[in-house]
């Protein structure tokens, strides 16, 4: 791990892309009173330091014909086998997320489904032949609040963040 100065251009940048990542950069410079390849150089900086993992478009999954958005707590009948279970999920392309947790799951994973029916054969037919001894669902009516983590105030010290480098 390394050490990385967190300035105010810094935050400026990160709270404008986090917001809108499709923001133009010369429309960051703009704001920010900077270069457009400054922008551009900070924001290269911020991805090879991990800070910016990419960007992405979000699909609708309820337009895309999955109505139903679960989360399981997976209970494994032997415990050596989180990492061939968890290849194994990566292999079942409803599975969006797996969380190693505290607690008592194993493994915590969110999934979506074209309905009920289709939850129940994911759960049958792709999750339980992975070595489950059970799983508990919780299925989710509405995502009420989605939104990025609070980028860190700028106060008249750099601040310091730790990266992985």
């Amino acid at each position: 791990m390394s050490d990385f100065q967190l300035d105010q251009l810094d935050s400026q940048i990160l709270q404008m892309v986090a917001d809108n990542a499709r923001v133009p950069f010369l429309e960051v410079a703009r704001v920010c009173n900077v270069s457009g390849a400054a922008i551009h150089q900070r924001i290269q900086k911020l991805s090879k330091l991990g800070i910016i993992n990419g960007s992405q478009f979000n699909l609708n999954p309820e337009i895309m014909g999955y109505e139903t958005c679960a989360y399981m707590g997976l209970y494994l009948k032997d415990v050596s086998s989180f990492d061939k279970v968890v290849e194994a999920l990566k292999n079942i392309p409803e599975v969006v997320e797996c969380h190693y947790t505290t607690g008592g799951y194993d493994l915590f994973i969110k999934l979506y489904a074209k309905n009920n029916h289709h939850l129940l054969t994911i759960i049958h037919d792709k999750l339980q032949p992975l070595g489950l001894s059970r799983s508990e669902t919780i299925i989710s009516f509405n995502e009420a609040i989605k939104r990025q983590v609070p980028v860190p105030a700028w106060k008249d010290k750099d601040r310091v963040i730790e990266t992985e480098e």
